[in-house]
């Protein structure tokens, strides 16, 4: 039986080839962060695992209503806040 393409970077069995050889050799390339949006600074992601089924019916919502799932999500979270008896943040 054929060994799975990526196994060694599971169990790490085997060692990573070398790098192949450049006619650069001064410095490895280094990653660039990817541009950030400006409607996502000093905000932080929550997110949450929900059933195929879920996240179908609110993709769906939010189509029929011409909006995003952020902003559905968004005013679930303030219905929450409002019921008990919170500020809602009304962030979209």
């Amino acid at each position: 039986m054929a060994k799975p393409r990526f196994a060694n970077l599971i169990r790490g069995d085997e060692e990573a080839p070398p790098p192949p050889a450049t006619a650069d050799t001064k410095a490895p390339p280094t990653l660039v962060p990817a541009a950030r949006r400006p409607s996502r600074d000093g905000k932080k992601a929550v997110m949450g695992h929900f059933s195929p089924t879920l996240v179908r019916t609110l993709n769906l919502l939010a189509v029929e209503e011409d909006t995003t799932l952020q902003a559905l999500l968004g005013e679930g979270i303030d219905l929450v806040l409002r019921a008990r008896g919170k500020h809602p943040f009304g962030e979209r």
